[in-house]
This record gives structure tokens, sequence and C-alpha cells, in this order.
């Protein structure tokens, strides 16, 4: 008991003495994560929403090899970059093995499904929804697919901050490929791996309580954005804020 008290003790120390060592793998961690996400989200938001307009024959198959790409693990996604960069890898000539940017990589193909794949429904449901108007209008499919991926961009924030935490939360494939090497490729999930069979609890834990944070506040912000949205879009909510106004002006309601 006391060991465990003495590390939790050790672990809130680091974090607010902001530690070097403990401050390089946290920065590094996120902006792995956060440049994953960009480039992931970037196309992840433009396939989803052409699958999302798009008909085509063959696209039932598309979708399931889509929705099958949501269950791959982790690890997999790694050895598969891995072989993607190694020497004799069709992408070794980059020489990203072992690098900041194969993290990067590795993460963006395991976001990247995700993220088409919500967007996709999203703008699906859309278009079933409210397409044909734009339709009528004579907006193409591209269009069609820009003007609703616009129309729901408050529901799709909820999609990229769920893609962030997926990849900041992430250790199978940056392990894979990046080697876990300190200073350089090491960052908050495979440092506390690493830790806790190294016996070293403070930091681990340290690691754990911010990447605890992290997600606690993604979910603080999809909780935020998505009861904002709600409101947003509740005429009922918008009668309330306005016949208190009418009240007041000595106006009539509609």
């Amino acid at each position: 008991m006391n060991t465990f008290s003495d590390s939790v003790v050790t672990a809130f120390s680091l974090i607010t003495s902001l530690d070097p060592l403990f401050a390089g793998i946290v920065g590094r961690s996120l902006a792995v994560s956060a440049l994953a996400c960009l480039i992931a989200c970037s196309a992840g938001l433009l396939l989803g929403a052409w699958l999302g307009v798009a008909r085509f024959r063959g696209r039932a198959v598309v979708l399931a090899l889509l929705n099958t790409a949501l269950a791959l693990p982790s690890v997999v996604v790694g050895l598969v970059v891995y072989l993607l960069l190694s020497r004799s890898g069709p992408l070794g000539f980059l020489g990203w093995l072992f690098s900041f940017k194969a993290m990067v990589l590795a993460q963006s193909v395991l976001v990247l499904p995700m993220v088409t794949a919500l967007v996709r429904q999203t703008i699906d449901d859309a278009d079933r929804s409210h397409g044909e108007q734009f339709q009528s209008l004579g907006a193409g499919r591209f269009m069609r697919s820009l003007i609703l991926l616009w129309d729901e961009r408050y529901t799709l924030l909820t999609v990229l901050i769920a893609a962030f935490g997926r990849a900041v939360s992430e250790v199978g494939a940056v392990m894979v490929v990046g080697g876990n090497i300190e200073g350089f490729t090491r960052v908050m999930t495979t440092s506390i791996a690493l830790e806790t069979s190294k016996g070293d609890l403070p930091l681990a834990l340290a690691l754990g309580i911010v990447l605890l944070g992290v997600v606690l506040l993604l979910n603080v912000l999809l909780a935020g954005v998505r009861r904002w949205s709600e409101r947003r879009d509740d005429p009922l909510h918008a009668a309330e804020k306005v016949l208190p106004a009418q009240a007041a002006t000595g106006r009539a309601a509609p």
C-alpha cells in the first residue's frame, strides 16, 4: 500500500513539475495523433461524403470491406505499414521506419476507415432525408456531397473528436513501426507498457493519468458538441428563447 501511495504521489509530482522526459513523451504523443487525424480526416471526410451519395455497382462490397477495416487489430495495421516501409517494401526508399513519420502513417491508416465509415453513414442519412431538394436544384453528386458535409458539420465534429481519441489511445501499430525509441518514437501508450514491465510505476501512472485526462476531455467535448447541436436544431428550444423576448418587448407571439 505504501508503494502504491508513493507511486501516486511521485506521479503527480512528475505532472506538476513538467519533467522534461515526461513532457517530451506527452508532446510527441499528442503531435503524432493530431497529425494522423488531420491526414485521415481530410481524406475520410471527402471519401465518406462521396460514398454517402454515390450509387454504383459493387457499392455494397466496398461498404462491407470498409466495415471490415473498422475491426482490424492495430497490430495488423502496424505489421502492414512495417512491411510497406521496410527496406524490401515498396516504400522502403523513404527511410521512414522507426521514425515519427512512420507512426503518423500507421495511425492515419488506422483512423481512416473509422472516419470514412462514420462520415458515410451521416451523409447517407442526410442525403436520404433532404438530398432530393439539392438534386432538384441541379446539384450533382459531388456538389451535393459538399453541401451535405457543410450542412452536417456540427454532427461531423463528433467524428473528428472520436477519431483523435482513437488515435491517441492506440498502442499496437506505433509500437511495431516506431520501435518505442527513447527520445524519438516513445509515446504515452508505449511508454506505459514499457515502464510497467520495468516496474517504474510513477512514470507509468503519470502518463496514464494524462491519457485518461485527454480521453475525458474528448468525451466532455463530444457531449458538449452533441448537446449544442441538438439545442441548435430543436425548434421548441428556439421558441422558448423567442417568447420571453417578445413578452419583454410587448409584442404578441405569431
